[in-house]
């Protein structure tokens, strides 16, 4: 069994998931509950339960909203190359997501992600160089704008990763650690350079893993 606590902190709120999973063959199940279940007595607010076959599908219930998401996946080869599929179905919002990545190679990859019945299609390009720092340039076309990110890994658990959106001119700067023994963190900052105050908004999160 496997257990997992996130919290996040902003500038007026704090949030908080934990998560319980465990096998069954090569079946995992989850449970999740935030702050909500529990802030003014024990209810069913923000609990989920989900079914999960790790690299074919996921299968989310919602409980007070009574609501699914189906999420499938697949790989298939083209030109000898790996294209992986997602299928994505939430039927409370009766949205559905496809998206794919072709990897070209270690280095290059490219990715479509498509909102069905809808101008929402978004192209991104990943390019690696030395397995250091990544480049991410990507198109919506609902909005006719490219999106920016660039991240740099600055020691062997810490990435610091950049980021600019043209269509808001949203400004973002990102510093993330992974490590087993200290736990998963992240600090955000950002800033629309549209606006005249100029106010950056600020956020944190950390995450801790434990094997039960």
């Amino acid at each position: 069994m496997r257990a997992s606590l996130k919290g996040r902190y902003e500038n007026d709120k704090s949030t908080g998931v934990a998560t319980v999973a465990f096998n069954t063959g090569d079946v995992k199940l989850r449970a999740s509950v935030t702050d909500a279940t529990f802030v003014n007595g024990p209810s069913l607010n923000g609990l989920s339960l989900a079914v999960e076959k790790p690299g074919f599908f996921i299968v989310d219930y919602n409980v007070p909203k009574k609501d699914f998401r189906f999420q499938f996946m697949n790989a298939v080869k083209v030109v000898d190359k790996p294209l992986n599929l997602t299928y994505i179905h939430s039927r409370g919002d009766k949205r559905t997501i496809l998206d794919g990545t072709l990897v070209i190679d270690s280095a290059n990859k490219i990715s479509a992600n498509y909102m069905v019945g809808t101008e929402n299609c978004k192209l991104k390009y990943t390019y690696v160089h030395r397995g250091l720092m990544t480049f991410e340039p990507c198109y919506d076309l609902a909005k006719n704008s490219w999106d920016f990110a660039v991240s740099q890994k600055v020691y062997s658990d810490d990435v610091l990763k950049a980021t600019y959106q043209t269509s808001s001119k949203n400004l973002g700067l990102e510093w993330s650690t992974n490590s087993k023994l200290n736990g998963n963190f992240k600090f955000s900052a950002s800033v629309n350079l549209a606006e005249e105050s100029k106010m950056p908004k600020l956020s944190a999160e950390s995450m801790w893993n434990f094997e039960m």
